[in-house]
């Protein structure tokens, strides 16, 4: 453990007390109202040397701490895109900090297209794996051999399971697909996402792959859950915008709640 991150966790438990924390949870855009759910402490990134400064709208940069249905958990109420200062690893150091938390597992959550006809605006998606291409990676100068991580389960089985399990007895859709990160900010062009298809893609977004990567470099569990905003470029006839994902991400956000509320009572 650096100073940095001893430095950062003992800051945030001076705040939110020293209880182990069991569980992280990255929300993705429009999903930020899952934070107020917490009974906890809200520490602002501002407040905490290093951590990202977002600026994203439909993002709350917020660290929660607190309980939610009975599990200790750490909220980030917002991630720093690759696209807006060009660091793949700008995650590193808040997730870094998860795990001096105590924490095992992250989830991650994000809002993405579909490239199903069946995975339609307002359906959730659980990642079983992702594709990365942009061709970036946030460990790239990394000096220790523990930069060669596997990447062959990534998304947790186990966690997977778990989360397939809580959407099914709350009554939620939840398909899984491959996730493929595109660097943005722009969105796709119908043929970028043409050929994210014929890769295997099922969804595509801009955010979540880097986060993965982190956490298993970490030695952190992680699972992800896309909330769809829309169909990829090209797959309808809507027009795409950072204002309809944040307008549509709520209509996923109510059943992803109920999700991981489930999971958070029955699997940890």
């Amino acid at each position: 453990m650096t100073d940095q991150i001893a430095a950062l966790t003992t800051l945030i438990q001076s705040r939110a007390g020293t209880a182990p924390v069991q569980l992280g949870l990255i929300l993705g855009s429009g999903l930020g109202h899952l934070a107020h759910a917490v009974d906890g402490v809200s520490i602002p990134y501002a407040d905490l040397p290093g951590f990202p400064h977002v600026g994203v709208s439909g993002h709350n940069p917020n660290l929660v701490i607190g309980t939610l249905e009975g599990t200790r958990v750490a909220v980030f109420g917002a991630r720093e895109h690759y696209y807006e200062n060009g660091n793949p690893s700008a995650m590193r150091l808040p997730l870094a900090v998860l795990k001096a938390l105590g924490a095992t597992a992250l989830i991650a959550t994000n809002a993405a297209g579909s490239l199903r006809p069946d995975i339609r605006p307002g359906d959730l998606m659980l990642l079983n794996d992702h594709i990365n291409f942009s061709g970036l990676n946030p460990l790239i100068g990394e000096k220790t051999d523990a930069r060669f991580v596997p990447m062959t389960t990534a998304h947790d089985p186990d966690l997977r399971a778990a989360l397939r399990d809580s959407a099914k007895a709350v009554g939620v859709a939840l398909p899984e697909g491959v996730y493929a990160w595109y660097s943005g900010p722009s969105f796709e062009t119908p043929a970028e996402i043409r050929a994210i298809k014929i890769l295997g893609g099922d969804a595509v977004g801009m955010s979540t792959v880097p986060e993965v990567i982190l956490a298993r470099f970490l030695g952190l569990r992680v699972a992800a859950i896309s909330t769809v905003t829309n169909m990829a470029a090209g797959m309808s006839d809507e027009q795409i915008s950072h204002e309809h994902t944040k307008a549509m991400a709520p209509l996923g956000a109510a059943k992803l709640e109920q999700v991981l509320r489930h999971f958070l009572r029955k699997s940890l």
